[in-house]
Order: structure tokens, then sequence, then C-alpha cells
């Protein structure tokens, strides 16, 4: 599991509940709006929004909120026209930071995302100078003490799965995008229960980032992932254990 996807497990678990699934619940909801204006509002065309209904159950996103975000995104109550972009850049330590944005107001966020990473020892980069280092893959973490081994490659691999890591608690498996719902279904029919699956930007390289700047680092990552306009922060960096628990603490 590269450091950054570890950290978003520890973070996950740190965070307290009604905080976290507040900032939850608003960039999802945002998510859901853009979803259902660029691919309609049927989930069985709409892959994305299929995906995104699914973490919305995960995270017991409350009904009446999702039919808003779907509603808005149709057209039938009034929201606003939100544009997806990406700014890309570097961390201390020389990490790669590919930040995904939803927002009404292009000149406001890239002023506020550029004030943050100034502060946090970072800087933003030309278009493309790190998303080359990233790819779209489907990742799902099933926790260890859920299925066995040989059980979960066999079942991976059934469904289309590319690789299969044990990292910490969890078995990582990454898949191509447009699999990741099959590999769901097929541990949902052997009633094996996943922390998670989501589309995500794995890293094709990573780059250790230790001490001082490990931990400026995740402070970056944190205050980007604040930002009410940030859906998502992508990072190649590999930051070892007591680190990440140091951090934690």
């Amino acid at each position: 599991m590269a450091g950054h996807s570890k950290w978003a497990q520890i973070k996950r678990k740190k965070a307290t509940e009604d905080a976290r699934r507040g900032r939850e619940f608003s960039k999802l909801a945002r998510a859901l709006q853009v979803a259902v204006r660029e691919g309609g509002p049927d989930e069985s065309k709409n892959p994305h929004l299929r995906t995104l209904l699914a973490k919305a159950k995960e995270i017991n996103m409350p009904r009446e909120t999702i039919e808003r975000a779907i509603m808005k995104g149709t057209g039938e109550l009034s929201g606003e026209n939100y544009e997806e972009l990406y700014y890309e850049g570097y961390g201390p330590g020389g990490a790669a930071l590919l930040i995904e944005i939803l927002t009404d107001n292009r000149r406001r966020t890239a002023s506020e995302i550029r004030t943050i990473m100034s502060r946090g020892g970072g800087s933003l980069g030309e278009s493309g100078c790190v998303s080359w280092i990233f790819e779209k893959k489907g990742v799902m973490l099933v926790p260890i003490s859920a299925v066995d081994e040989d059980t979960l490659m066999n079942i991976a691999v059934e469904a289309g799965a590319d690789e299969v890591t044990e990292e910490g608690e969890y078995f990582q498996i990454t898949c191509p995008p447009e699999k990741l719902e099959e590999l769901k279904n097929a541990f949902a029919q052997k009633n094996i229960q996943f922390e998670s699956a989501e589309i995500s930007m794995t890293p094709k390289t990573t780059v250790e980032v230790k001490g001082k700047e490990a931990l400026s680092l995740l402070r970056l990552v944190d205050a980007l992932e604040e930002h009410e306009d940030v859906q998502n922060v992508y990072s190649n960096f590999d930051i070892p254990d007591e680190v990440l628990k140091e951090a934690k603490a």
C-alpha cells in the first residue's frame, strides 16, 4: 500500500465521526450533482454515479441529501455550476501531489490552494507536471480478518483484478476502473465484508519521505483535504510506519 493510502486509512480511524461525516457528505453531494449532470440520473447507465451512490450508502449519507444532490444535477433544483479541475504540484520531500477539485469559482479556488501549498512548504506546477505519475484504478481494501488469502486471490483473479498485496491489516486489490463493480459484487456474493472500494489515482512510482519533511508533507495533505473544493488529494509519498504513527499521535 502506498504511503498515502496508508495515511488515509489512519486518518479515517483518527477523525471524529461527526466532523468527518459532515465533510464527506458535503463533498459527496457536490460529486453526485456533477456525475448526474454529466452522465444522467440512471445509475445503470452511469457507472460513476453508481460508484458514488455506493459510497453514499457506506457512509450512511441521508437519503434526502442524496436526492437533493441528484435533483440539482438534473436541473429540477437550482444549484451551483461546478467545474472539475486537477491542480498539480510538489510537497515537502519532492512528493508529487495531484489535487482533484470541484469548484464554482476557479479563480478563488486557485488562489486559496496556492496559499495552502505555499504555507505548507509545497508549490503548484504546470499542468501535466505530475499527472503522468498516476493512473486511474479501482482500489479495494479487504480486512485480513475477513477472508483467507487463497480464497481472496481466487475471487479477485476471477473478477478481473490486476494485483493483490498484503498491507498491514488489509489486502489491497487493484483493478481496471470498469472492473470495480464486478469485484465488489463477487465479494458480496460470498458475504465477505470490505473496508472500502473506490476509483482512485494510484502512483506508478513512489518517493520516500522521512523525518520533519514527512510530517510537514502530512500536514500539507491534511490542509488541502480540509478545503471545501478539494475532492481528493493523491500523492506518491512513501513514509516509514514509525513516522505515520508519530503523526497519528
